[in-house]
């Protein structure tokens, strides 16, 4: 049997929906983008939602509508993919990176707040040195989809005056339940759901989601922008069209003007009504979808639990409910007669596809030759990565490719115990 790391869930009202969409004419950004708009809006809580062609051009346009300029200084977590910290380089800005928690290896709050005060001393940190731009943003990023420790991002970002855009690529629909509902902090700028919980992406200033083939929902590529600010979300949807001053489907309908002006030079970020179609009908299942891989993630965990070679992932608890966009197995390899590597090359061989979620930032080649970072900075991401394996978890994942997924590991482990 083979496993691929990944197969998506698409279903004929997807289907049909994209038909629709080719039969319409509207090809492009459309009735389509705006209905999805709304309709997540709804489901986050948020009263703007601008949808967008990746969740980097999210992250992009949410850094320009908040007033990033060059040589600023962004918060970002060394544990995330490139688009998190290249977004800060868009505009010659710098990207000032911080360990991860070891057990959600989501950005440490600890770490952060020793990085903000560092900076604000005007000290040596995280690789680099004073004279120092303004601190501007902390982009923390929900990783795997368990939400980040919001409640304490927050009252740091409001002490020191500092905007938060929440990397929420995974994290759709994970949510986050604070302690109490008088905490006294004012850190709960979002009204709950009906059921207490404030989704991810909905404490800062601006959430960014992916919409990518592998994410929770897809729209085959794509994301989603969600705030309450609605002069934040004017300034995203003028930018995610060339600086156009008004909605570029609007000028073709009986109700638009074929005239328009530029009145600042954008991007080309719009999603399509194709890949909206898309999106409209695995919004509607999201919360399907989620228990779906909940259950892959929980047999994984029952399986692995007793195996002293592994270590599960963090689960849903301490009011947080988990998107399980990843499983991140952990390996304990001074208990191993193999490395990471080989643990996955033994599992492909085995017809099982893995991945790696990821090589820290400031160890990649661009990094360290832009700011001389080194290994040693973040001790935690660095020790973390090299036993990381990310198994197959995906909604469409059929019983008997789990548990080859659990027989395929299993062997391994037992065929390299010390």
């Amino acid at each position: 049997m083979k496993v691929p790391f990944f197969r998506p869930e698409i279903t004929e009202e997807e289907i049909a929906e994209v038909s629709d969409s080719l039969r319409s004419g509207w090809l492009t950004t459309g009735p389509k983008v705006k209905q999805f708009e709304q309709e997540f809006a709804q489901a986050v809580g948020a009263k703007f939602a601008v949808a967008l062609n990746s969740c980097t051009a999210a992250l992009h346009l949410a850094l320009e509508a908040v007033g990033v300029k060059r040589g600023d200084m962004v918060i970002v977590p060394t544990m995330t993919f490139a688009a998190t910290a290249e977004v800060v380089r868009y505009f010659d800005a710098v990207p000032v990176m911080v360990d991860c928690d070891p057990r959600t290896l989501c950005m440490d709050p600890q770490q952060l707040r020793h990085t903000i005060e560092a900076l604000l001393s005007e000290q040596p940190v995280a690789g680099l040195k004073p004279p120092y731009g303004r601190l501007k943003v902390i982009i923390p990023m929900h990783y795997g989809g368990y939400a980040c420790s919001m409640v304490a991002i927050m009252d740091m970002a409001d002490f020191y005056g500092l905007n938060v855009i929440e990397d929420s690529a995974h994290a759709f629909p994970a949510a986050y339940r604070p302690p109490t509902a008088d905490t006294g902090t004012t850190i709960i700028r979002s009204t709950p759901l009906s059921n207490g919980y404030i989704p991810a992406g909905r404490f800062g200033r601006v959430g960014c989601f992916s919409f990518y083939a592998n994410k929770c929902i897809t729209t085959g590529e794509g994301g989603m922008a969600v705030t309450d600010d609605e002069r934040i979300a004017d300034r995203m949807r003028l930018m995610s069209l060339h600086g156009m001053d008004r909605d570029a489907w609007k000028r073709f309908t009986a109700e638009g003007s074929w005239y328009y002006e530029l009145v600042a030079p954008g991007y080309k970020y719009n999603l399509t009504d194709l890949a909206a179609g898309l999106g409209l009908h695995q919004l509607r299942k999201a919360e399907q979808l989620r228990l779906a891989r909940e259950r892959i993630a929980q047999s994984y965990n029952r399986a692995f639990a007793s195996i002293s070679e592994l270590e599960t992932p963090v689960e849903s608890e301490d009011g947080r409910t988990h998107s399980y966009h990843l499983y991140p197995l952990r390996l304990n390899l001074d208990k191993l007669t193999i490395d990471r590597a080989q643990f996955i090359e033994e599992l492909k061989a085995r017809g099982v596809l893995c991945s790696v979620h990821w090589l820290p930032l400031h160890l990649h080649p661009y990094y360290r030759e832009t700011y001389g970072m080194t290994e040693g900075l973040f001790p935690v991401a660095e020790r973390e990565w090299l036993r990381l394996v990310s198994l197959p978890i995906f909604p469409a994942q059929r019983e008997e490719e789990v548990e080859h997924v659990i027989r395929s590991v299993i062997d391994v482990v037992t065929c390299n115990r010390r």
